[in-house]
C-alpha cells in the first residue's frame, strides 16, 4: 500500500508543476479582447491620427492658400499683398498649431479631473469639429482668419490628446501588453501622417478647386470617435481611484479584460490607493517638489525634448532637395515622398509587435543611437552628392533610416513611459510637464532650425547627431526597464537614484500579487489555481 501512495503521490505532484507551468502561460497569454483593441484604436483614430494628419497636411495646398491670402488682400485692400506679408501670414499659419498645443497640454490636466479619461477624448472631438467647420469654409468666406483660428483650435486639440490618450491606454491596458496598446498612439500619428501626404496628391485633394476639402476631412475621425467611443468602457483604474466607483469599474475590468472574476485586479488597485500618500490628484508645483518623483520627471523631460529635438522635422526640409539632384522629375517627387510615410508607419507597427518581448528601454536607445549613425552618414552623403552621381540615393536611403529608426522607439515610447513612470495621482501633472516640453520643443525647432541650417548648410544634421548621442547616454545610465511591471514597481525602481528608502512591499501588495498557487482537490486529484493579476 505504500508504494501505490508514494506514486500517487508522486504523480500528484507532477500534475501540480504542469498545472502551474499552464497556469502560468496562460496568464501570459491572456487573449486581448475586442474591446481593449476597439477602445485604442478609436480612441487614436480621433486624437493623434488628427495630430498626425496635421503634420502634412498644410504641405500640399500651401501654394493654394498662400494665393487665398493674396486674393482676399486685393479684395480687401485693392493692392496685392507683400512678399513679406503673405510669408508672416503663412508663418502664422503653421507655427499657431505649436501655440494652440501648448494650450491644449495646459488644460489638459484640469478637463481631465472633471471629465475622465473617455470624458475628455469625447468632448476633444468638438474641437476637431470646430476647427474642420473653420479651415474648410474659410475661402468662401474670404477670411485668413478662419484658417489660423482654425489652426489653433486644431493645435489645442493636439495638445488634449498627445496627453489624454497615452493616459487612457496606459490605464486599460494589462501590464503584459501595455506597451504594444500604448504604440497604437505612435501608429496611428503615422498613419494621420501617410493619409495626409496620400490625399495631398493632385489627382485627389491636392488641387486648387479641392484643397478646403483637406480640412473638411478632419471632422471624420472626430465624427467616427464619437460614434463609437461612448459605447466603449471608462479607465478603470479613474473610475475606482478617483470616481470610488467599484461597480462601474469591475464591468469595465470585465470588459477589457474578457473575464468575468476580475477581484484580483481590483484588489490591486485598492491596495495602490492606500499605499499612495496623498488619494486627490497631485498639482504640478506639488510634483515638482516631490523628491521621489525627481529622477522620474527629469527623464520625461529628457526623453519628450529629444522626441521633438533629435531632427526628425529637419527631415522634409532636404527630402525634396535630395530626390531632385538624383534627377527624379519635380512632378514623380511627391509620390516618392509617400515612401516616408510608409516607412514611418511600417516601422511604428513593427514597434508595437516587438516592445513585450525586446523592452521600452533597449528600443528607445537603439532608435536615437541609430538616429545618430544615420545622421552622421547623411552628412557625409549630403557633401559628396555634387561629386559623385549617385550619392543622393545613398543621401534618401539615410533619410528612410533615421525615419525609421524614429518610428522604432522614440517616435512612441515617451509618452508610454509617461504614463508608466507615475501613479494614478502623479499622473495628470506629469503629462501636463510632458505636453509643456514636448509642444515647445516643436515650437523651438520650428523658429531656430532656419537658422541653423542658414549658419551651418550641409552640416545642420551633426546639431541632432548630439542630441541623439546625449539622450542615449542618458538613457543608458538612468532609465530602469518598465516593461511587465506595475506601476508600484516601477516607482520602487527609482527609489535608489532618488535616494530615498526602497519601501517594502505592505502584506496585502504581497497577497495580492502573490504567485504561489493554491490547492484544489478535485475527484481524488490535487491541482492548482494560480490567480495573478494583469495590471
Amino acid at each position: 500500500m505504500d508504494k501505490p501512495e508514494k506514486n500517487q503521490t508522486s504523480e500528484a505532484t507532477s500534475n501540480d508543476h504542469k498545472t502551474m507551468n499552464a497556469s502560468g502561460k496562460d496568464s501570459e497569454k491572456q487573449p486581448i479582447t475586442a474591446c481593449l483593441v476597439g477602445a485604442a484604436f478609436f480612441g487614436a483614430l480621433g486624437s493623434s491620427f488628427l495630430y498626425g494628419y496635421n503634420l502634412s497636411v498644410v504641405n500640399a495646398p500651401a501654394v493654394f492658400i498662400k494665393a487665398f491670402y493674396n486674393k482676399t488682400w486685393m479684395e480687401r485692400y485693392g493692392q496685392p499683398i507683400g512678399a513679406e506679408t503673405v510669408t508672416l501670414l503663412w508663418s502664422i499659419t503653421v507655427s499657431i498649431f505649436a501655440i494652440g498645443g501648448l494650450l491644449g497640454a495646459f488644460a489638459v490636466s484640469v478637463i481631465i479631473k472633471v471629465l475622465g479619461r473617455k470624458g475628455t477624448l469625447l468632448l476633444n472631438n468638438g474641437f476637431a469639429v470646430i476647427a474642420a467647420l473653420l479651415l474648410s469654409l474659410g475661402e468662401k468666406a474670404g477670411s485668413f482668419e478662419m484658417l489660423i483660428i482654425g489652426r489653433l483650435i486644431m493645435g489645442v486639440d493636439s495638445g488634449i490628446a498627445l496627453s489624454a490618450l497615452p493616459m487612457y491606454l496606459g490605464e486599460i491596458s494589462p501590464r503584459h501588453i501595455r506597451g504594444s496598446i500604448g504604440q497604437f498612439n505612435s501608429i496611428l500619428i503615422c498613419m494621420g501622417v501617410f493619409t495626409g501626404q496620400v490625399l495631398g496628391l493632385p489627382e485627389l485633394l491636392g488641387q486648387e478647386s479641392r484643397w478646403n476639402f483637406l480640412f473638411a476631412f478632419l471632422a471624420f475621425p472626430a465624427l467616427l470617435q464619437l460614434c463609437v467611443l461612448p459605447f466603449l468602457p471608462e479607465s478603470p483604474r479613474y473610475l475606482l481611484m478617483e470616481r470610488r466607483d467599484e461597480a462601474a469599474a469591475e464591468k469595465a475590468f470585465q470588459r477589457f479584460l474578457g473575464k468575468k472574476d476580475v477581484s484580483k485586479e481590483l484588489e490591486e488597485v485598492h491596495v495602490e490607493l492606500r499605499a499612495q500618500n496623498n488619494l486627490q490628484t497631485i498639482s504640478l508645483v506639488q510634483l515638482v517638489k516631490n523628491p521621489a518623483l525627481r529622477w522620474q520627471l527629469i527623464t520625461v523631460i529628457i526623453t519628450m525634448a529629444c522626441y521633438q529635438l533629435c531632427g526628425l522635422n529637419a527631415i522634409w526640409y532636404y527630402t525634396n532637395g535630395i530626390l531632385q539632384e538624383a534627377g527624379f522629375p519635380d512632378n514623380i517627387v511627391p509620390y516618392i515622398t509617400l515612401s516616408t510615410g510608409g516607412i514611418e508607419t511600417l516601422a511604428a507597427i513593427i514597434s508595437g509587435l516587438v516592445i513585450e518581448r525586446i523592452g521600452r528601454r533597449p528600443l528607445l536607445i537603439f532608435g536615437f543611437s541609430a538616429m545618430a549613425v544615420c545622421f552622421g552618414l547623411l552628412t557625409l552623403f549630403i557633401n559628396l552628392q555634387h561629386k559623385v552621381s549617385w550619392m543622393p540615393y545613398l543621401s534618401y536611403i539615410c533619410i528612410l533610416a533615421v525615419i525609421a529608426s524614429f518610428c522604432s522607439g522614440p517616435g512612441g515610447i515617451p509618452f508610454v513611459l509617461t504614463g508608466e513612470l507615475f501613479e494614478q495621482s502623479y499622473r495628470p501633472a506629469a503629462f501636463m510637464i510632458a505636453g509643456t516640453v514636448n509642444w515647445l520643443s516643436n515650437f523651438t525647432v520650428g523658429l531656430l532650425f532656419p537658422f541653423i541650417q542658414e549658419a551651418l548648410q550641409t552640416y545642420a544634421f551633426l546639431v541632432f547627431t548630439v542630441v541623439c548621442v546625449l539622450g542615449s547616454i542618458y538613457l543608458y545610465a538612468v532609465l530602469p526597464e518598465t516593461k511587465n511591471k506595475t506601476f508600484m514597481d516601477i516607482s520602487q525602481s527609482f527609489a535608489k537614484i532618488n535616494k530615498i528608502p526602497t519601501p517594502s512591499p505592505p502584506h496585502e501588495m504581497e497577497l495580492v500579487l502573490s504567485i504561489k498557487p493554491s490547492k484544489e482537490v478535485t475527484n481524488g486529484k490535487v491541482t492548482h489555481v494560480e490567480m495573478e493579476s494583469s495590471f
